[in-house]
């Protein structure tokens, strides 16, 4: 592979255009320059051409990667998954989220945290928090921490039926159909039964 010119881009500082002699389109970075001692006219042997051309894919992800994960909160698990579709390899993808983490682009504590807080505004429960935190891949471990931050289970209740203006106790079909939203909102039963209970009645059952 013979190399016919090299130009900077003019869209992404540190990425170098490479043109080779039979029309092909490189692009590497500034490390690939100075470690394959890149210049017009130079000319590589296959072998040298094929580790060019994987060292730039390489560069190319961890590019992607810093992208991705300054552009918005991502846990580890999101970033690897993101990375695969990408083209990563699993443990290549793997490794550069952890290399994110390592550098502070990716927290999942306090990515588990803002998603507690979140949800817990929109008048979620603890159950659905939990689905969210496992969809986003964050590990059990950061759970607990997060999920401090709930507030009383009927306390949030009170405050989403205030939002909603559903005030006072509701009777009959009504009173079931509201007690079933809220639990599938992941608030747990016995706490959807206490804030619904009308004054002077037996506590209605979850049939």
């Amino acid at each position: 592979m013979k190399i016919v010119k090299l130009e900077r881009s003019k869209h992404k500082k540190g990425r170098v255009l490479l043109y080779t002699e039979n029309g092909d389109l490189l692009r590497v970075t500034d490390s690939e320059v100075l470690a394959f001692d890149l210049y017009s006219g130079r000319e590589l042997e296959d072998d040298q051409a094929e580790a060019l051309r994987e060292s730039a894919r390489r560069s190319s992800l961890a590019e992607r990667a810093a992208q991705l994960s300054a552009g918005r909160m991502l846990s580890r698990k999101e970033l690897s998954d993101r990375l695969r579709r990408k083209g990563a390899a699993p443990d290549e993808a793997d490794a550069l989220a952890q290399r994110m983490e390592e550098l502070g682009a990716v927290d999942d504590a306090a990515y588990a945290g803002v998603i507690v807080r979140h949800y817990a505004a929109m008048g979620y429960g603890r159950g659905r928090v939990e689905q969210e935190l496992f969809r986003r891949g964050i590990d059990k471990s950061l759970w607990e921490q997060a999920l401090s931050e709930l507030p009383d289970d009927e306390e949030a209740i009170e405050r989403f039926l205030a939002r909603k203006g559903k005030t006072g106790a509701p009777d009959g079909a009504s009173r079931k159909k509201l007690a079933d939203a809220l639990v599938r909102r992941g608030f747990p039963w016995d706490a959807v039964r206490a804030v619904l209970a009308r004054p002077g009645e037996e506590v209605f059952e979850n049939e």
